[in-house]
């Protein structure tokens, strides 16, 4: 009898510690506005805009495999980047590189406003998506 109750003890009390972290709704709250999550493949296609701002990047120094760079509005004023690339390398540190030398050429060229920080999506050769970034403080 007692193997049975110490086992009804230890379930009991793990079932407790598993739905204490449990909220009435559910979900956790956070003062970062939440963006409608975005396409996570797309075309490779890009429009011309995307494609010249690309170009003028590739131009000043910038990463050879960016074929296009799109700016939107993003939630809350944060800027959002979609950045279609070449380079079949999905890795952080090819994300970081990029990521840096993206906006400092956006800040330097297109006056990009990072006080509300940004958000990027970069989408690989095949349309998919590779990374999406939230930078917003």
């Amino acid at each position: 009898m007692r193997l049975y109750t110490r086992s009804v003890v230890l379930v009991c009390a793990g079932a407790l510690a598993l739905l204490s972290g449990c909220t009435a709704d559910g979900a956790t709250r956070s003062e970062k506005p939440v963006a409608t999550p975005g396409p996570t493949a797309t075309t490779t296609a890009v429009s011309a805009d995307a494609a010249r701002l690309a170009h003028r990047y590739r131009r000043a120094g910038g990463l050879r495999h960016v074929y296009g760079i799109e700016r939107r509005d993003g939630p809350g004023g944060a800027p959002l980047l979609i950045v279609r690339t070449r380079d079949a390398d999905g890795s952080a540190a090819t994300f970081d590189e990029l990521n840096g030398s993206i906006t400092r050429f956006l800040a330097r060229e297109r006056d990009l406003p990072l006080r509300k920080g940004y958000l990027m999506d970069v989408f690989g050769p095949d349309g998919s998506l590779r990374h999406r970034f939230d930078a917003r403080p």
